[in-house]
């Protein structure tokens, strides 16, 4: 890595760490996946139309299955995600839809992102801003309250909406990459059972670096590293490598930290491999008293190449004329 590199990574750094300090500890609210690395999208609007074509994806996780505790089920997450270029603009845009159960309640988002991507020096910088609705329900009847309160209903439930925000910037040199980002910039607030049950959505910080590896008979390494905090008090991280062969079969390894170890396959089923299966497998090494000892994600995702209508002319011949 040259000096300007160092010195645009640290232009990327700089960029959030003047507003994002809290003195309280919080714990990670967002959903997490597994296979983070083929959804950037969802951690980072920067990815919106960063890769050229139309890109659809759909994900389901089941955490901790078969986990049945006094406040609920074992989560359960969807993510469903597409993203396009416009290349003449240098533009993308992304659009992300998140259902995430855990116990008595259930999270959903819809965020549209637009990120914008420019050649710099030996690389692309690709800078991005999201914004959406995020949404709350609490499910009364299924809370299990050690001291309960007289103002929060026994049944029913309650939906709270409030608006989202949030920014990112991706540097990528090819051979490597790095992103940083930041979700829920303006922190919404819920109050439930008339302002009995608080609740503010903190903000997420994350930073995503890769490496890719071409080495002979076209097989691919990428080693990627996840870092997460919820207000710079909470931090966590996750790492992998993925090997692909031939663009078309992959496997991989990858650690939560204090948390699982992971078993990762895909498959490209068309010939064109434009449809990809994705699966993941958790083993729960951390925390196995709370928690079930599995966890298994399933995606399937899908690029559309870009079409360009191509009019040559042609030789045409007539009895009397030739053009």
């Amino acid at each position: 890595m040259v000096k300007h590199d160092f010195t645009i990574l640290k232009c990327l750094l700089l960029i959030w760490t003047g507003s994002f300090f809290s003195s309280k500890a919080h714990g990670q609210q967002d959903a997490q996946f597994t296979q983070y690395m083929y959804n950037g999208g969802y951690f980072n609007p920067a990815f919106a139309g960063k890769e050229a074509g139309y890109r659809f994806s759909a994900l389901h996780r089941s955490q901790w299955l078969s986990y049945s505790g006094t406040n609920g089920p074992a989560p359960i997450t969807q993510l469903v995600s597409a993203s396009g270029s416009i290349d003449k603009l240098k533009l993308g845009v992304g659009l992300n839809l998140v259902n995430d159960n855990i116990g008595p309640t259930t999270n959903q988002e819809v965020n549209l992102s637009v990120g914008y991507h420019k050649k710099l020096r030996r690389g692309v910088l690709s800078l991005g801003v999201m914004g959406g609705v995020f949404a709350t329900t609490i499910r009364f009847d299924e809370l299990d309250f050690v001291n309960p309160d007289p103002n929060l209903p026994d049944t029913g439930s309650e939906t709270q909406m409030n608006f989202n925000f949030g920014a990112g910037a991706i540097y990528d040199r090819t051979k490597y990459y790095i992103g940083i980002s930041s979700r829920h910039l303006n922190e919404p607030g819920f109050d439930f059972g008339e302002g009995s049950l608080e609740n503010q959505l903190k903000n997420h910080t994350y930073i995503l670096a890769g490496y890719r590896i071409k080495t002979f008979a076209q097989w691919n390494f990428e080693p990627s590293v996840l870092l997460k905090t919820v207000s710079f008090d909470n931090f966590s991280y996750d790492i992998s490598v993925i090997a692909t062969y031939n663009q078309k079969v992959s496997g991989g390894l990858a650690f939560r930290g204090e948390e699982s170890v992971s078993l990762l396959m895909g498959y490209s089923i068309l010939k064109d491999k434009s449809l990809r299966i994705g699966y993941a497998f958790d083993l729960v090494v951390g925390g196995i008293e709370a928690k079930a000892p599995t966890s298994h994600e399933f995606m399937l995702s899908y690029v559309l190449p870009d079409v360009t209508r191509q009019f040559q002319r042609t030789i045409q011949r007539t009895p009397r004329f030739r053009f």
